[in-house]
């Protein structure tokens, strides 16, 4: 009995040391996903209120427990990521995010019946393997996003950040909802985004641009600097650079809104 007790007791303090370790991997792996491994900073009071920041193996998230959204979703895309995840084949498997409390985060009853698309932020095209996969279709990776948005203009600018990420070796991508004017809507207990963003940064060039666009159904996107993308979403996005810096404009690629997202 004895000795059943201490493989017992050994064996639970593998899987505790196994499950220690595998957070801990998670816990080191948000600093990777970020320009200089450092994380965006909140400006706008507003927005700094019950955060809490989620890593994963490929992206990292910083989410609000008021607009039950993330305020974004961060990767470092690389070609070789971006060639493995071309042979993976779809799974849906959305999911509410146990890691946050549960006054704070979206369910899946929220999205049920509300017309709006569950929009990936960090987009499982973007996911190199299963697990994944699997993490980017959390409820905390997701914003309510028109769906014809989602699905034609949003997916061009999906396709062709991979395009260029793949040109470029690596990209360092920051894409996230912003909530503008005093008329916002809800969905079930999550705030409705007012604009949608996706910036991108470049190391080999030393130079970034973002995609800003209204979450309807449009075809129309602006074309902004880090800089000004900062100024209109209250977020310090690229805090080791300077101003000067985040002004300069990185050549993003035109799209075309025909294509349906992955």
């Amino acid at each position: 009995m004895i000795h059943r007790s201490i493989a017992r007791l050994t064996l639970a303090c593998g899987v505790l040391a196994s499950a220690f370790a595998a957070n801990l991997a998670h816990a080191d792996a948000c600093p990777a996903h970020y320009v200089d491994g450092r994380k965006p900073e909140i400006t706008n009071p507003k927005l700094d209120v019950a955060t809490r920041e989620l890593c994963y193996n490929v992206f990292g998230v910083m989410h609000s427990g008021i607009t039950r959204t993330p305020l974004w979703s961060a990767e470092h895309l690389t070609a070789n990521n971006l060639e493995a995840a071309q042979d993976l084949s779809r799974e849906n498997s959305f999911h509410a995010e146990r890691k946050l409390p549960a006054a704070q985060r979206a369910e899946l009853a929220d999205y049920a019946r509300s017309g709006f698309d569950r929009g990936h932020m960090a987009p499982n095209g973007d996911m190199p393997d299963r697990q994944s996969q699997h993490d980017s279709f959390t409820l905390a990776n997701m914003v309510p996003q028109d769906a014809r948005n989602n699905r034609y203009v949003w997916a061009g600018i999906e396709g062709a950040v991979r395009k260029m990420a793949k040109k470029e070796g690596d990209l360092y991508v920051i894409t996230g909802p912003a909530f503008i004017g005093g008329n916002l809507r809800k969905v079930g207990r999550v705030i409705v985004p007012s604009h949608l963003y996706k910036a991108v940064y470049s190391p080999r060039q030393r130079a970034g641009a973002a995609y800003f666009i209204e979450n309807v159904d449009t075809k129309q996107y602006e074309m902004l600097s880090i800089a000004q993308l900062e100024d209109r979403i209250g977020i310090d996005l690229l805090p080791s650079l300077t101003r000067q810096q985040k002004l300069r404009m990185l050549s993003l690629p035109k799209i075309s809104s025909k294509t349906k997202n992955r």
